[in-house]
């Protein structure tokens, strides 16, 4: 009897790989979910993950910093005038609005005061506790809503003629 030349067999039935296919995509989305859970503040600041980032994190309990756009805090008002009666006194008062489209930290407040010739004559940044007179109560300001500031400095230099406000 003879044999049949092993090039004539048909070949043997490819091996099923589902187990290995299997494990390969488990550990690609352990991958993927430790470079989201690492990545997420990073992500969490980009407008376009956020909504992303804020639904995973609210199924998963993780935590997404605050939103901080300085750039959207509004100046609806403000006024820098010398308090009556006491002298070398302004008072700063000011309304403000988060115009962000998300809750973010009351935000610092960089105050310059200038003479007629534009020359600086003093600078400072107030935190919230300093221009609200006390610890806010909410530690976020909504999208959307306006706050009222007011708070009493001392004059620099009698020459201040010109005041500019900046949030941080």
């Amino acid at each position: 009897m003879s044999r049949t030349p092993s090039f004539v067999e048909a070949p043997p039935p490819p091996r099923r790989r589902v187990g290995e296919w299997s494990i390969l995509i488990v550990l690609l989305l352990l991958l993927v979910t430790q470079l989201f859970f690492s990545e997420r503040t990073r992500l969490a600041a980009n407008a376009q993950w956020r909504p992303l980032v804020t639904t995973i994190c609210s199924i998963t309990g993780c935590r997404v910093p605050a939103w901080h756009e300085p750039g959207a805090f509004v100046m609806l008002s403000r006024d820098v005038i010398a308090v009556p009666g006491q002298t070398g006194v302004l008072r700063v008062q000011a309304s403000i609005r988060n115009d962000a489209r998300w809750p973010q930290p009351w935000p610092v407040l960089a105050l310059s005061l200038s003479d007629a010739n534009g020359r600086m004559l003093g600078s400072r940044s107030f935190m919230p506790s300093d221009y609200l007179g006390r610890t806010p109560d909410t530690v976020l300001l909504q999208s959307g809503q306006a706050a009222q500031l007011a708070f009493d400095i001392v004059e620099p230099d009698a020459g201040v003629v010109a005041f500019d406000f900046r949030f941080e």
